[in-house]
């Protein structure tokens, strides 16, 4: 783990201010870098930030979520321009149920409004993570609603993390095993005796999808507070200094180069 946070800091981080024009040329010149089989399939984003963003600016709390929200959207839009196909963000954890009630309504408020926007386009694919009794009733519906539309013509796949705690995905994925095997006749012994790692992957939140080849968390902190830590197992890890709602696309290819120039190992 040292090796990748090193590794991060070395591609340079931390946010470098340029004139317009060199900007672009840089965000060019990254592009240009990038080979198609170099972008991962499935990237899991922790978007962690806002509220220190806000406070940058004296701002109000809401003001950061919103900012994070509307980055959220961009983020997806430069995943579909490079071809990624699914994209896992990790929007609110079960210890984050444990904030103020007045940040925790303006915060679900904020996240149904991302959900209509998402449901806006045609061309997206949603799947709901986490425990929905956890959440208010209209957020909860919503969720359901997108997870249950298909589209037309799928560009991207989103899975979005709320009310998401990984090692409950895990014992949810477990009790979901044990159920289905009752169901079905099977003695509690034997179940034991053959369970396998496939056995408990497929009943995760994630069931049929490839796991995330690349995982990026904003913000500076280099930890993955539970998010996806069974299908991270193999992932590159990725940690940026700048904060979600001013992480830019030149920040993203920059975690792409940094993909695209590692040597992916299983098991070592």
């Amino acid at each position: 783990m040292c090796a990748v946070v090193v590794q991060a800091r070395k591609s340079g981080e931390s946010p470098v201010e340029l004139p317009g024009f060199l900007y672009g040329f840089y965000e060019r010149k990254l592009l240009r870098s990038l080979k198609q089989d170099q972008i991962p399939r499935h990237i899991g984003v922790m978007v962690d930030g806002n509220r220190r963003w806000a406070r940058q600016f004296n701002a109000p709390t809401s003001q950061g979520h919103q900012a994070g929200a509307d980055k959220i959207h961009e983020f997806l839009g430069w995943c579909q321009e490079l071809g990624v196909k699914v994209v896992t963000l990790y929007m609110l954890s079960t210890d984050n149920m444990n904030r103020s009630g007045e940040e925790l309504d303006l915060l679900m408020g904020i996240i149904a409004n991302t959900m209509d926007r998402l449901d806006e386009d045609a061309d997206v694919s949603v799947h709901a993570m986490g425990a929905p009794e956890l959440l208010p009733d209209y957020l909860a519906e919503r969720l359901n609603k997108l997870t249950a539309r298909t589209p037309v013509h799928e560009k991207i796949h989103v899975n979005v993390a709320v009310g998401y705690g990984g090692r409950r995905e895990i014992v949810d994925a477990v009790r979901e095993l044990l159920h289905d095997a009752v169901a079905k006749g099977r003695n509690m012994s034997d179940v034991a005796d053959e369970l396998s790692v496939d056995d408990i992957s497929r009943f995760l939140y994630t069931r049929g999808q490839p796991d995330p080849d690349l995982v990026i968390r904003t913000s500076g902190e280099q930890r993955l507070s539970g998010f996806l830590m069974w299908q991270s197992a193999y992932s590159e890890f990725y940690f940026c200094e700048a904060l979600w709602p001013a992480f830019r696309k030149v920040d993203f290819l920059r975690a792409l180069r940094d993909y695209a120039g590692r040597q992916r190992r299983y098991g070592t």
